[in-house]
C-alpha cells in the first residue's frame, strides 16, 4: 500500500474583477476577499519526518499571491484574454504553484489541487488528473 500525506495551507487575497460577456451585476467591476487553499501531496518523508516544510508552502503560496494582490485581476495576465472567474484563478494558481514548487520539492511533493473561494460558501477546486 503507498502512503500519501496531503498538506494544506491557507491565504487570503483583496482583488477586484469584472466578468466580460456575464449578463448580471458582476460585469461591474467589484471586489472580493479571495480564499485560497493549497493542498500538496507527498509519499516520502525526509530524514525528520516532514513531507515538506509548512513554513515552505506558505512562502510559495505568498509568492504566487503577491502578483494578484490588491490589482484589478483584469489588468494582469492571463486575465487579459480570460474571464478572471473563480475557476480560472484557481487553475492560475495552481498552474503557477506547480512551478514553483517543482524547482524546490525536488520530486517529493506535487500541487494537488487548489481551491479558491470567492465569498465565503462559493468556492471552487482545481486538480489534474495523472
Amino acid at each position: 500500500m503507498k502512503r500519501v500525506y496531503e498538506l494544506s495551507v491557507s491565504a487570503e487575497f483583496c482583488a477586484a474583477h469584472r466578468l466580460n460577456g456575464y449578463a448580471g451585476e458582476c460585469r461591474r467591476t467589484h471586489g472580493h476577499n479571495w480564499g485560497v487553499t493549497v493542498f500538496v501531496r507527498c509519499s516520502e518523508l525526509d530524514g525528520i519526518g516532514m513531507g515538506l516544510d509548512f513554513r515552505e508552502i506558505k512562502g510559495l503560496v505568498r509568492e504566487a499571491l503577491s502578483g494578484l494582490d490588491h490589482a484589478c485581476l483584469n489588468d494582469l495576465p492571463p486575465f487579459t484574454t480570460e474571464n478572471p472567474t473563480a475557476e480560472n484563478i484557481a487553475r492560475h494558481l495552481y498552474d503557477e504553484l506547480s512551478r514553483l514548487l517543482a524547482g524546490r520539492a525536488e520530486g517529493r511533493a506535487r500541487v494537488a489541487r487548489v481551491r479558491v473561494a470567492e465569498t465565503p460558501g462559493a468556492e471552487v477546486c482545481y486538480w489534474e488528473e495523472p
